[in-house]
């Protein structure tokens, strides 16, 4: 595993990608038709979303450094073997779902930047095809460290992009501000709550929340000392995850929109070009581009390690440290699946595959705090002083009871 010291990406790289990693083309494309209809009133979505996954993703950290254990892990072992089964029949489709839809984000935002043919959807196939091989090809010879940095230059460009567009746009400061300390749903029709509960799920990301754990492992990180530093971490990346997603809220704000998915964010950005001119269209294209490809390339770095954690869990297999796991058989066969099947979902509506992550998605947040409830509530598991404390407790709750409701909504 990695041990290197010094510099910024040892202190909030790996909570800066899974934040990227999080930030994928269906959560631009729901905080971007969110913003379009329901403007900065819902600002305060976006900020309890992102800080509901903050108490997640450090409840994970926590369990794993006072342990010693992933969660998955801990969950064969103090939950039952059942569970991980379960987990994998989950993972399964909710891989191929969201790696056909960041296949097929990658493809288009790339063909709109640089055209292929007068076929958009030969132009998508073909350039979401490539970028899809060259993760697989980075996830396979490229090793966690030149990953990284790969991934902080795609955060760098995505976070610019958005921003500063953003900031142009001159939004009404004062209304965002109300609407980050004032929830309201303007209207309260059913619509509408469902795309607010949508973006206080959506943005930041729901399995990859788990990749936090494996990253922080090749980082290093291991034992309870290192606990201060991921919670500034996390801190520092669910900052970030919050002001691109309000960025997004504000570049859609007011803007009459048709499309979904991928092609929303194409069309947002040929609206930029009345207001701000031509440039502003490319820059926000390129930071939409890179957004969705920081988050297909720590999809294919990761999932393949949660995949094979959990497989290894249910054979009762040994432990095996994060470089270990993706150089397994299992991890190499499911990262080339990954990286190649998706590709036929890719073909089908965005609309569609968007509509299926949001109920998997759905149904992943609860259990996980249901898991950290369970787990991280045990002193003779994680020590008297790393249990969950009372605040910890309701937040959990309270994330538990939301997105089940979330849940019962989209299923419904």
């Amino acid at each position: 595993m990695s041990n290197r010291r010094g510099g910024l990406l040892l202190v909030i790289g790996p909570g800066l990608l899974v934040a990227a990693t999080g930030v994928g083309a269906g959560d631009l494309a729901t905080a971007g038709f969110t913003g379009a209809m329901l403007g900065p009133t819902v600002v305060w979505a976006v900020v309890l979303g992102a800080l509901l996954k903050f108490f997640l993703t450090e409840g994970l950290a926590r369990w794993q450094l006072a342990t010693g254990q992933t969660l998955l892990d801990g969950v064969g072992r103090h939950i039952g073997r059942w569970a991980l089964v379960l987990f994998l029949l989950y993972l399964i489709p909710f891989t191929y779902v969201v790696g056909g839809a960041l296949i097929s984000a990658c493809g288009i935002t790339t063909n709109s930047i640089i055209p292929l043919t007068d076929d958009p959807q030969a132009g998508k196939l073909v350039y979401g095809s490539i970028i899809s091989l060259i993760g697989l090809l980075i996830a396979w010879v490229g090793g966690f460290a030149i990953f990284e940095r790969i991934m902080a230059v795609c955060i760098a460009i995505m976070f610019t992009a958005v921003l500063i567009t953003a900031v142009l746009l001159q939004p009404d400061w004062s209304g965002v501000l109300h609407g980050m300390f004032v929830p309201s749903i303007p209207e309260a029709s059913t619509e509408e709550f469902s795309w607010t509960l949508s973006l206080l799920g959506g943005v930041g990301g729901t399995v990859t929340l788990l990749c936090y754990g494996y990253w922080i492992r090749q980082q290093g990180r291991e034992g309870t000392k290192w606990l201060s530093t991921c919670r500034l971490d996390l801190i520092v990346a669910y900052v970030f995850t919050g002001i691109f997603g309000i960025a997004m809220l504000l570049i859609a704000s007011g803007t009459d929109v048709s499309g979904r998915g991928a092609n929303l964010i194409i069309e947002l950005a040929a609206r930029l070009e009345e207001p701000l001119g031509a440039w502003a269209r490319w820059v926000f294209l390129i930071g939409a581009w890179a957004a969705v490809t920081s988050s297909l390339l720590g999809v294919w770095q990761a999932i393949p390690m949660l995949f094979t954690d959990a497989f290894r869990g249910v054979l009762g297999l040994p432990r095996l440290d994060a470089d270990a796991l993706v150089r397994t058989t299992t991890s190499r066969i499911f990262l080339i699946a990954l990286a190649t099947l998706p590709v036929i979902q890719a073909w089908q509506s965005f609309k569609e595959a968007q509509k299926v992550y949001a109920i998997l998605g759905a149904f992943f947040l609860p259990l996980l705090a249901v898991v950290l409830l369970l787990l991280n509530g045990r002193g003779r598991l994680v020590g008297r002083n790393f249990r969950n404390d009372p605040v910890t407790i309701l937040v959990l709750i309270f994330t538990l009871v939301i997105f089940v409701f979330y849940g019962w909504m989209k299923l419904s």
